[in-house]
């Protein structure tokens, strides 16, 4: 899977947004407001293809075991003052690595799923009544 595949399967999900808070590397994709995914750009462009996603943390630790390509949290090691993300929920997830695309993307609807999960009730039904993305 390639780069914009990545993006277009992210941002055709329902409520979506796009945008770069934390610096002009790392994309981030929410759903209404809340992140699901974060994509380096700039390791995309050094052939790290790696996206990073929420998961079940029970789920996550068996994914740890059985995959060497998915990895808890995310250490960015870009800048002495990168942010990294919780293990517990995060995970790093090497794509065109062990993971097939078909998973990367079944990891990443877990990911919106989760997040869309934990909305409040009213931005849930603002998220079921929007026919486009915000």
């Amino acid at each position: 899977m390639d780069i914009e595949q990545l993006r277009h399967f992210c941002i055709a999900k329902k409520g979506t947004t796009e945008g770069f808070p934390f610096d002009n590397d790392t994309l981030v994709i929410k759903v209404m407001g809340k992140m699901f995914i974060m994509i380096p750009l700039d390791r995309w462009e050094n052939r790290q293809e790696v996206c990073i996603v929420k998961l079940d943390p029970e789920w996550a630790l068996e994914l740890r075991d059985e995959h060497e390509d998915i990895i808890g949290g995310f250490q960015q090691g870009r800048k002495p003052d990168a942010r990294y993300v919780h293990a517990k929920h995060w995970n790093t997830v090497v794509c065109n690595g062990d993971v097939p695309d078909v998973f990367v993307q079944e990891l990443i609807t877990h990911s919106y799923d989760l997040v869309v999960k934990g909305l409040t009730k009213k931005m849930k039904e603002e998220l079921k009544n929007n026919d486009t993305s915000l």
